[in-house]
């Protein structure tokens, strides 16, 4: 189950896990394996962000770059066209917005926009990528791309010859090699190295060794060398495209794809090795390979990285890790890797599940159209969740709020703190607030355990009404702070609260019910902002809280929230009406 002892700094956001989180997926793409196109329009994404976060979503997850088997690798430039609207719309709500990228320049302008999150699908195998996110104070997703299995082995027929014409022709054959090799040392000497020699592995500053990518050997390409490097007039090409996104701009270059893309490579070998799959009739022993070699890769590569972002200079408290499903692995391999969720949540980061309509989702539940694997995904999710993953990234955002919720009412009793304010200022306003008082201390699984007095206080922002009366109300509740917000707007729609177009937003009700904090919560989006935003400037919520807690301007200020000195403030207290 999610662990609540770890935390995870995301720039100004700070997740605890108390409850696992949720991960909506936005790919702004054409062709994404499940949803490829359905929000490519810059508007219909921001759109459907907006839905996710209003659903449950505590994240949203922004991607401009299919990486599915057999994807075709996305120019920077065009990638950040696509992703940045988006990501600025989104973080203007107040989301916790991750920019799912490979790409130093998107990456660098994604939180110049106000993404919190960088999801590396390659690892922060880039040094580049590594410098970035030092310099900067978002959270940081590792996951693995590569193969697991350990690589097959063949064994060629030796035919035995014991007499002496085969041995003395045998080392006439090893002096003649010799020879050859002997000679050609000069020619490769002269280029600089051994033609052999390993590719040197790529430093940090500090001595830090970066880890080569874990994607094996890259195809071999067919276009001769001259044909692979590109011409000036391609380059000059590039530099003009930059214009057409200036965030991208300052770091476009060095982002540039490479003509023989290791991760592309990659997703077209597994694509390959699934579509050539014949199943035969050789028996196995066992229903699933052995794990310990598959882990050993999977649970390596993320503790190296891992421990080199740390050396970097990143804090370990800004890492998370994914192991990566589908991404070079077979559905066995897959569920090898899932069963052993509760050993990567004992690495002690933040751990990811994002299984979301994966090949092998399918092929556990029978389910062939990766849209139509949602119910499956969740029943993966789960177990993870009770293995020890924190954060879980889907498609259906809605749906997995709904499970998630269900489950964690039943499974997981948690009563959390949290704060409402009230106000009035049509009929009997004191009455008002007694009444949503005795209301909310009936919704289920909530309870009220402390009121602060009645005050009456100027009206706020609409100045021309009568004066209000305000309280502010502790509960304990167990119930996710949307399905809680649902609650409380049928309380004020029972009490004659006019919600309608034609009533003023800030003007005379009957009842008015706020959702200030919750304990452990953080969350944008049209519906519910957590902390409240406008909870700093109103002298109205922040007085009655001093009835409930020490110092709630420090509290908040704490929190993140931008609290106004009191002379600076929109509707001050002028008297006490009583207790409540």
């Amino acid at each position: 189950m999610a662990n609540d002892s770890k935390t995870w700094r995301c720039g100004k956001y700070e997740l605890s896990f108390d409850r696992p989180r949720i991960m909506g997926v936005l790919n702004v793409t054409p062709d994404s394996f499940s949803d490829g196109g359905e929000h490519f329009d810059p508007d219909a994404a921001i759109e459907y962000g907006l839905a996710m976060l209003d659903a449950g979503a505590d994240i949203i997850d922004v991607g401009g770059e299919s990486t599915r088997p057999g994807f075709t690798p996305v120019n920077p430039d065009e990638e950040a066209r696509r992703v940045l609207p988006v990501v600025r719309a989104l973080a203007k709500e107040g989301a916790i917005v991750s920019i799912d990228t490979r790409h130093v320049a998107v990456a660098k302008a994604a939180v110049r926009c106000g993404a919190s999150i960088v999801n590396d699908v390659t690892g922060f195998t880039d040094p580049k990528m590594v410098e970035f996110v030092k310099t900067s104070t978002c959270g940081v997703i590792v996951m693995h791309a590569g193969e697991v299995a350990a690589p097959a082995r063949t064994h060629a027929t030796v035919q035995l010859d014991t007499s002496a014409a085969a041995f003395v022709a045998e080392k006439a054959r090893e002096a003649a090699a010799e020879a050859a090799r002997e000679a050609e040392k000069p020619a490769r000497r002269r280029r600089g190295k051994l033609l052999g020699d390993p590719k040197p592995e790529a430093k940090l500053p500090g001595g830090v060794v970066q880890p080569s990518l874990p994607f094996g050997e890259p195809e071999p390409t067919s276009e001769p060398a001259s044909e692979r490097e590109t011409p000036a007039a391609e380059q000059a090409a590039a530099a003009e495209t930059v214009a057409l996104a200036p965030e991208a701009a300052p770091a476009a270059t060095e982002a540039a794809s490479e003509p023989n893309d290791r991760l592309a490579a990659m997703m077209r070998r597994s694509a390959r090795r699934e579509e050539a799959y014949v199943p035969t009739s050789q028996l196995r022993r066992f229903t699933l390979p052995d794990s310990a070699p598959i882990m050993r890769r999977v649970m390596g590569f993320l503790s190296d990285q891992a421990r080199t972002l740390i050396h970097a200079g990143v804090s370990r408290d800004r890492i998370c890790i994914d192991p990566g499903p589908g991404f070079g692995k077979s559905a066995n391999e897959d569920i090898v890797i899932q069963r052993e969720t509760a050993k990567m949540a004992s690495l002690g980061y933040p751990l990811m599940c994002a299984v979301s309509r994966k090949r092998f989702v399918g092929a556990v539940s029978g389910v062939t159209e990766a849209a139509e694997r949602d119910a499956a995904t969740f029943g993966v999710c789960l177990g993870a969740i009770q293995a020890g993953a924190n954060i879980v990234r889907v498609h259906d955002a809605a749906g997995f709020a709904q499970f998630l919720n269900g489950y964690w009412a039943v499974a997981k009793p948690q009563p959390r703190r949290a704060f409402v304010a009230v106000g009035s200022n049509l009929g009997h306003r004191c009455d008002n607030i007694r009444a949503a008082r005795e209301m909310i201390a009936e919704i289920p699984l909530t309870c009220v355990s402390n009121s602060s007095k009645i005050y009456e206080s100027e009206p706020a922002y609409e100045t021309r009404q009568d004066a209000f009366a305000n309280a502010v109300i502790e509960i304990k509740t167990e119930l996710a702070p949307l399905v809680l917000l649902d609650e409380l707007m049928k309380i004020e729609a029972e009490l004659g609260r006019d919600r309608s177009k034609k009533a003023k937003a800030n003007g005379p009700r009957t009842i008015d019910l706020d959702l200030l904090w919750m304990d452990g919560e953080t969350h944008g989006g049209k519906k519910l902002r957590l902390p409240h935003p406008l909870i700093g400037e109103r002298d109205f919520v922040l007085v009655p809280l001093e009835d409930l807690m020490h110092d709630p301007a420090r509290f908040f200020r704490f929190n993140g929230v931008d609290v106004k000195e009191p002379e600076d403030r929109v509707g001050h207290i002028v008297g006490e009406l009583g207790r409540m």
